[in-house]
């Protein structure tokens, strides 16, 4: 478990899944990526991982993912196989805002 900080890069250690904090919970968390802990974006991923089917979801380049209480947003910067996740819980794609109507 670590302490995020917004602008911290991550990677998975089992996909080619990237990403960027954008929003970070006070403390230590462990923010997993296809069922495993994610590691620095410098750090080499161990030999033999595989993507634990439960967290297959995968993720898409460009999307901001965030859990149900809002307290971490991450900016997927290379997509990957797994599914991000926070605390066991796996993180959904955050919805774009509604523009208001210009009418």
């Amino acid at each position: 478990m670590a302490q995020l900080t917004v602008g911290t890069r991550l990677r998975s250690a089992v996909c080619e899944t990237e990403v960027m904090v954008v929003g970070a919970p006070e403390g230590d968390v462990e923010l997993t990526c296809g069922g495993a802990p994610m590691i620095g974006i410098d750090e080499q991923p161990p030999e033999g991982g595989s993507v634990d089917p439960a967290a297959a979801e995968g993720t898409a380049v460009g999307k901001r993912y965030t859990n149900d209480a809002g307290d971490i947003e991450v900016l997927c910067t290379k997509a990957g196989e797994g599914s991000l996740g926070l605390g066991g819980e796996i993180l959904g794609q955050k919805d774009a805002k509604a523009l208001p109507s210009s009418d």
